[in-house]
């Protein structure tokens, strides 16, 4: 299934539209199935599969991209995010992955009798690791946040460096990211939620 998706600029003055830009844009919905209910093994394996899944066809124009500047886009270890990168801009562009730009640990927890949706197993999953319940085995919540703390400042300074920026990655991880970037002086001008495709600008103060 093609899903057209046009993204326009709206109410950015033309003088916002200059370099020293860090734009962070989520990746294309993945091509998994999640419906019905699921076993805490289930569960475990639909992270497994959306880890590794292939994304859906998208066309996407968004008038605050330039798209003819961009000669490299970072991305993270997951295949979803390099995949994604490639459809919005081709194969001229060269992919730079990192591994900080992952997005944050998932871990099901422990109900094995239980059979519960796959986002209820998700969003539970989630904020008992915020908590520091369930992080056994994988990076804990604060290990986490140091982590996208440091790809801001990495990406702050590719930005002085190397203008525009662009991050092709992940809700929560971006949202982070985005936090703190503010903290470092930068002013998001076009916030589009943590939606697949949704896109972020940032702009230094």
């Amino acid at each position: 299934m093609l899903e057209s998706r046009e993204l326009t600029l709206r109410g950015v003055p033309e003088t916002s539209r200059t370099k020293g830009r860090i734009f962070l844009i989520r990746h294309a919905r993945p091509v998994v199935p999640k419906k019905g209910y699921f076993s805490k093994a289930a569960a475990s394996d639909y992270i497994s599969a959306y880890d590794a899944a292939e994304v859906e066809q998208f066309v996407m124009e968004h008038e605050a991209i330039p798209y003819q500047e961009v000669r490299q886009v970072y991305c993270s270890t997951l295949i979803r995010s390099q995949l994604t990168a490639r459809q919005i801009f081709g194969d001229e562009v060269e992919l730079v992955v990192r591994h900080e730009f992952r997005e944050f640990e998932r871990r099901i927890f422990s109900l094995p009798l239980l059979r519960l949706p796959i986002r209820l197993w998700l969003v539970s999953a989630r904020v008992l690791w915020m908590m520091g319940l369930n992080s056994q085995g994988i990076e804990t919540f604060r290990q986490a946040k140091r982590r996208a703390r440091e790809a801001a400042s990495f990406l702050a300074q590719q930005a002085e460096d190397n203008p525009p920026v662009i991050l092709v990655a992940h809700g929560l991880l971006n949202n982070f990211i985005r936090w703190y970037l503010q903290d470092l002086g930068w002013k998001s001008v076009i916030k589009e939620g943590s939606g697949f495709l949704s896109v972020t600008m940032l702009e230094k103060k």
